[in-house]
């Protein structure tokens, strides 16, 4: 191309200029041009020419993965996964890998980070069994076990195997335990593995492991532990785990744990809980834990470790549920609620308060009233709890969570789980979620700091873009900026902060942007979620429309409520048109209800156009002919961290 071609098209875009563009676009608000107050020119006193210069807030979004289980988790191999956490970090970044069952898979997008979390009981038991180690199979019931894989009856092996670890019945002298050397050398290759992908402004490979709390008849108390740290500090100690005499199943002995880690390394770690759906009322406690009182030392720690929690995977969403929320039109989304996580004990509806996100954002204001503290005080996160050993959450691409649940035409009538107590089937499975970060950078630390100061959203499953800050200064006018975050930063606080003491006569005003999945579906609406205490102490919520696709069109009626958007999908096509919605929103709202005595928090949630749930996609691709229950289409969304109002005293 001649230097008179390029000059060319350079005055054609000058003679564009800024007026042919939107009010914001995919640039504006990820790559948002700022600037810091400490980039003042000191001798003219006003900023640098420079729009960029000394630009100091996170600038872009980074989506990636929390919650990933590969053949090092003994619940995963046993059932068939055999690829390991280089397997899932290769695939993360965009290379083709072939799946447990042979099917070649690829991500449509490259993850920007991915944390790889094996189960930290049992860990890396399964695959040195499964290769044959002779110290392994010098115990008689695990060569049992083994003869039972290669005559064929793998199945019946991986129930036994099951079992005799649920039972307390697995030989011990067998078992990969903290400072055997078998758990040494799994954990230093799970290191390894994150070293070696890792790559500081490209991708960030997290060191993690998931600690496997489930009490009672299986309850789940999981979390996820996630480092900020590199593999020089993380070797140091050997993960918590759950068996006795060295493990404990009761979260705050975990949080010992991370206490006693940080201080003998210097490193910084979070936990992030999950699926409380699956807890049986355990998961967000008011009274008491473990058969002791929540205290003001249980909700001081909670709220120091615990800083965010993972509201949508595979198992269910967890924000909300339609008889905790009954006017929520959108609460009724990917539910679990039929028992705990083995279905072993069936729900009632008393536990659900204790389950879902929202309650728990309500209670723990409450809880901070009576300790001082809010223990449940944290951000929003998704991710797949996939034991595939990959990241598995778009709709039309989605391999299932367990290796059983690959692609396959049987796979929309099996169960997942089948007991006297429930049954859950396999379609009911999600195809969720996203963890996303607003970072300075794609490097490890700037990740776990972000995480930290609770700047993320939970998405189920898209990359749509959100931004949300609270303040008491925004105007309309911000709403028309091309830079929503120069105004967010330098007028409020962003997702995750707080806002106290409102100014004398003043509302809390929150400026929220959305923009649309590149290669995914529009928008329908823009939702601002509040939450408060009441002057008698009880918890109340209210869910505001803040802005909408299709506004020419479209407006609330009488009483408030905003027609549906439509539906584009044809669902035995498995397709779906940009014709509805919108593919950006932005708005300033302000609390017309507020009351500056109440604690109160807000969150965004932002809803996509119906499209094809995965279950479509089987159906088209296998040729098949769902049952009638059978969820077929979805509204795919995202929950912001909240921002957090403190009246004054």
């Amino acid at each position: 191309m001649t230097y008179r071609t390029l000059r060319s098209i350079a005055l054609a875009a000058l003679a564009i200029g800024p007026a042919a563009l939107p009010a914001f676009s995919q640039v504006d608000i990820i790559d948002t041009h700022g600037h810091d107050p400490s980039g003042l020119d000191v001798q003219n006193k006003k900023p640098p020419y420079s729009p960029n210069a000394g630009r100091s807030f996170p600038d872009r979004p980074l989506f990636g993965e929390t919650h990933l289980h590969t053949t090092l988790s003994m619940d995963a191999g046993t059932f068939g996964a055999v690829l390991g956490p280089r397997d899932a970090y290769r695939f993360a970044k965009g290379e083709e890998i072939v799946s447990n069952t042979g099917q070649p898979v690829r991500i449509s997008r490259p993850l920007d980070f991915t944390v790889v979390t094996d189960h930290s009981d049992n860990m890396g038991f399964f695959s040195e069994f499964a290769a044959g180690n002779p110290d392994i199979l010098a115990n008689p019931t695990a060569k049992g076990w083994y003869d039972l894989f290669k005559a064929g009856e793998g199945g019946k092996a991986a129930l036994q195997i099951i079992t005799a670890f649920s039972t307390g019945t697995f030989p011990p002298e067998i078992l990969s335990v903290p400072g055997t050397k078998l758990y040494r050398d799994t954990w230093k290759d799970i290191i390894s593995a994150a070293e070696e992908a890792n790559e500081p402004g490209r991708f960030s490979a997290i060191i993690g492991y998931e600690w496997t709390s489930q009490v009672g008849k299986g309850d789940n108390l999981h979390r996820n532990v996630i480092y900020r740290d590199g593999g020089d500090l993380a070797v140091q100690m050997d993960p918590m785990v759950t068996l006795p005499p060295m493990g404990s199943q009761d979260p705050v002995d975990l949080w010992k744990w991370m206490g006693a880690y940080e201080a003998k390394t210097g490193g910084d770690v979070l936990a992030i809980a999950h699926n409380g759906n699956l807890s049986n009322g355990l998961m967000f406690p008011t009274i008491e834990q473990f058969g002791k009182p929540v205290d003001a030392e249980y909700v001081t720690e909670r709220a120091k470790w615990e800083k965010l929690y993972e509201v949508t995977q595979t198992k269910g969403t967890g924000e909300a549920h339609p008889n905790l929320s009954p006017n929520d039109e959108f609460a009724d989304f990917e539910i679990w609620d039929k028992a705990n996580l083995v279905a072993t004990a069936a729900k009632t509806p008393d536990m659900l308060e204790f389950e879902y996100a929202r309650s728990a954002l309500l209670n723990g204001m409450k809880l901070e009233t009576q300790f001082g503290t809010n223990p449940y005080k944290f951000g929003m996160v998704g991710s797949t709890d996939s034991h595939l050993g990959f990241s598995s959450q778009e709709e039309d691409n989605f391999f299932g969570k367990t290796v059983g649940m690959e692609p396959g035409p049987e796979r929309m009538v099996k169960p997942f789980v089948k007991t006297l107590i429930a049954t859950i089937m396999e379609w009911e499975v999600g195809a969720s979620g996203l963890a996303v970060v607003w970072a300075t950078e794609n490097t490890r630390a700037s990740i776990f700091d972000a995480m930290e100061r609770k700047e993320t959203y939970a998405t189920t499953g898209t990359r749509l873009t959100v931004r949300f800050f609270g303040g008491w200064d925004f105007v309309a006018e911000d709403a028309n900026s091309r830079r929503p975050a120069q105004a967010g930063y330098a007028k409020g606080v962003p997702m995750g902060g707080d806002l106290a003491n409102a100014p004398e006569g003043k509302a809390p005003s929150f400026l929220v942007a959305a923009l649309k999945d590149p290669i995914g579906a529009n928008l329908d609406r823009v939702q601002i979620v509040k939450g408060w205490i009441d002057a008698e102490g009880n918890t109340q919520e209210k869910i505001y429309d803040v802005a909408w696709g299709d506004a020419n069109v479209r407006q609330p009626d009488a009483d408030g409520k905003l027609p549906s958007v439509g539906s584009t999908v044809n669902v035995p096509d498995a397709s779906y048109a940009n014709t509805i919605g919108d593919p950006e929103l932005i708005t300033v709202w302000s609390d017309p209800d507020f009351d500056p005595a109440l604690k109160a928090f807000y969150y965004a949630r932002v809803i996509e156009i119906p499209t094809p749930r995965w279950t479509a996609y089987d159906a088209k691709y296998f040729g098949l002919t769902p049952a009638d229950d059978v969820q077929m289409t979805i509204t795919e969304r995202a929950y912001t961290s909240p921002i957090w109002y403190t009246p004054a005293g």
